[in-house]
Order: C-alpha cells, then structure tokens, then sequence
C-alpha cells in the first residue's frame, strides 16, 4: 500500500475525505529522504553526512555579511532550512493561541497547523487538496482578485459569486443560493469566506455570522459536503461593537459531520510582518480523530514539499522570538488602535461630507480597506485622474475604487477624500 493510500483509508467515509481533490488523494508526505536525515540528526554523533547544507566548525556556513544583517539570530536560524511543516514550537504555539483568538474554538480541536510561505500559498495549498477543474467556488463579487488566479487559473475551478450586500448587510441568502449551486453538480460545496473583507473592509455582525452558520447547515442538511475556507488575513481588526471579532473556523471546527473548515492565517497583516512571508493552514471538522487530522496534516505537508519544500527559516525564528517578548501584545494594541483612528476620521469625514451622487460608500467596519461604488463615473478612469494628481487608489473593473486607509496618516484622510469627491464631480461634469 503507498502512502497516499494510507493516509486517505485513515480518511475514509469522512466528509474530508470526500472533499479530497485527485490532487488531494494522491498526496502525501514522503518518509525517504527527510524520515533518514531527521534519524541521523538524532543518532548520528560521529558524522552526518545527510543534510543539503555545507557546514564548519559545526554550524551552517554563513556569509559575514548575512551575519551582519541578522545579529539576533544565530548560523542555524539564519541560514539553515526549517522543516517542511514548519518550526515545532511556532507550529504548536500557533495552534495554542487559536483558542485565546477565538473563543468558540476552546475545547475543539485541529490540525497542527503547517506553515507555508504567506496567505496566498495557504489558500492556493488549501485548493491544491481540495479543489478539481470544473468544481463551483462560492465567492462574493468583490473579493481579493487572486482568488481568480488561483480557482479559476490554477485550478480551472469556477468562481460563483453573489453580491455581498444586500441594501441591510451581508447577503446570507445569495451566498447560500450560490452554496446550493456549487453542491449541485458534486454534491460538494467549496465557499471561501474572508472577513475582513478585501476589498470593502466589512465582517458580518454576530448576527449575520450566524446566518451564514444557519445556511451552511441548510445545504449539508440536504446532503451536500461543504468546504468551508476561512481566509483569516486580517484578522483582529474589527472597529465597531456588535461586529464579528473572532473566525468563523470556532463555530465551524465542530460544527457538522458534512462540514470541513480550512483556516488560511498569518502574522501577515494581524502581526504586521507583511513581507516575512509566513502563513499557517490548519484544518477541523466535527468528530475528526487524531489519526484523520494527523494523516490531513501530512497532506498539507506533502502539498509543500512538491512546492516550495519549505519555508522561510529566519522568519520562523524572528516570528518566535518575537512572540516571546514581554510586551508583544500591547505593541501590537497600539498599531490597532492607530488604525481604528484611521478607520473614524474617514467615517467621521463621510458623516459630515456627502459624497457627490456619482459616489456611493459600500459599508465597512473592519480591516484596511473600504470600496466606493461608482455610479455615472468610470472608476478606472477616477483613478487615473487621481494618479495624476499624485494619488493612489485601485480600480476594481470600472465600478468600484478600493481605498487603503491603513496607509494614511489620520491627519491626511479629508485631503484624500476631498481630492476624490472634487475628482470625481470634474468627471461626471
């Protein structure tokens, strides 16, 4: 029996198992080569002669001028590779404060989560085992473009989107139409659910995140297994009472035997360490034993290997270190509250300064972001006629502006905003 083999009997007649894409079966984390180098690192003490890596002395060789530029970390942490799941004690402490971030989680349990190299590749892994061409993905019509690149191109899935709001909130009844459609062709359903939204900066209300639990439930009810991937990315930064401050991966980790949840995350945006390049995946489902979530696990790892084999190594390192630190989280409280004041001066400037009728503000309450529908105004070309002013916004097609408050000071937010309404009236005339 080979090792795929084994790890999808220990996954069958679950729903995870069934989700499996060919790609998905078919994977597997070798024991060759890494099992007898992970052996030797034990047992070896006279010579190791195992390891792709050039040593003296002892210690991974390293560049004095690699040295130089990483002074707080030692030969082996700057150069030397991390294992293909990622550092242990990252790994576990990740694993540990997903109960701390999210209440509902506690008492649940998951995957250990691997550590790939950035949200993207979280959610790119997560299609690689889950995800077969021609499959239906439930999106909202305005998400994060990459998502396109990775269902539609990478994967030759199809994207089924819904508009995300429905003149009250959240649009629970176009997502589970669209949940419904993707369940009908498979009797499978793959959604990806982002909160705080890219592009418009809007997380359900408590309320809402339960309606989005109630449909959910609706369509495995009817027979359907369902896929769910939280795409976590800018997570812990909710601004107003009432709005969902924790994932639905707590409520979604023990939730239903037809339910599956992959959590994509990172100390990308909640951490502020945009360019470490370092993610998590981490999967859960209601009465899935240690055994399935070990053999899932591998999966994910097998995923790597065949990738990008690993990592970023000082990364890891840095990212624990930094962890460790007294302070961590009040460091990381003041970057919050600078952009929660980011976020009200531009809902204060909205209040008091109506936009011109070619503009109309889409709700947010969260995040980095916040869109603008335009209507009688073509958005590519506002940006272009802001561009030439020196400002920078992004066109989503030609009917909505994406503006990244998180990178304005709060003193410059009436400037920017005023710049776009006097825009914006020049070109509707």
């Amino acid at each position: 029996m080979t090792l795929a083999e084994e790890l999808n009997q220990a996954l069958e007649g679950t729903a995870v198992g069934r989700l499996l894409s060919p790609l998905g079966r078919r994977m597997y984390m070798p024991k060759g080569l890494l099992a007898q180098s992970a052996e030797a690192t034990e047992r070896a003490h006279r010579f190791n002669a195992t390891i792709g890596m050039a040593y003296a002395d002892g210690e991974p060789m390293i560049l004095d001028a690699v040295r130089s530029a990483l002074p707080g970390l030692t030969p082996y942490e700057a150069v030397a590779y991390a294992p293909t799941g990622g550092l242990p004690e990252l790994r576990k402490r990740w694993k540990s404060a997903l109960s701390a971030k999210n209440p509902s989680f506690r008492g649940k349990e998951c995957s250990l989560p691997v550590v790939v190299p950035g949200l993207t590749a979280a959610v790119s892994f997560i299609a690689d085992l889950f995800l077969d061409a021609g499959e239906g993905v439930t999106v909202p019509d305005l998400h994060w473009p990459n998502y396109r690149l990775i269902v539609e191109e990478r994967k030759m899935a199809r994207g089924l989107t819904f508009p995300i709001f429905d003149g009250r909130g959240f649009n629970v009844r176009g997502f589970e139409e669209r949940l419904r459609d993707s369940a009908a062709a498979k009797g499978k359903a793959v959604a990806i659910l982002n909160f705080p939204n890219n592009p418009t900066g809007y997380s359900p209300t408590v309320a809402e995140g339960d309606a989005i639990l109630a449909a959910i439930a609706r369509v495995a009810d009817a027979g359907a297994d369902v896929l769910v991937i939280c795409d976590d990315a800018y997570f812990g930064l909710a601004y107003e009472d009432g709005v969902l401050a924790e994932s639905l991966f707590g409520k979604l980790a023990d939730f239903h035997p037809r339910v599956v949840v992959a959590k994509a995350d990172g100390p990308t945006k909640e951490d502020y360490m945009w360019g470490f390049r370092t993610g998590f995946v981490t999967i859960a489902g209601k009465k899935l034993s240690a055994a399935q979530l070990d053999a899932l696990t591998k999966k994910i790892m097998g995923v790597v290997r065949s990738t990008v084999s690993n990592s970023s190594a000082p990364a890891q390192h840095i990212f624990l270190k930094a962890l460790a630190e007294s302070g961590y989280e009040e460091q990381k409280a003041r970057y919050r509250a600078l952009l929660a004041a980011r976020y009200r001066k531009v809902k204060d400037f909205l209040a008091a300064s109506p936009p011109p009728a070619a503009l109309r503000p889409l709700p947010f309450n969260s995040g980095y972001f916040m869109s603008i529908e335009c209507a009688g105004v073509s958005a590519e070309k506002l940006r272009l006629r802001l561009l030439e002013e020196g400002i920078g916004v992004i066109a989503l097609g030609d009917a909505h502006l994406r503006i990244a408050f998180s990178c304005i000071e709060e003193e410059d937010v009436p400037a920017l905003y005023s710049a776009i309404y006097e825009a914006a009236r020049v070109l509707q005339g």
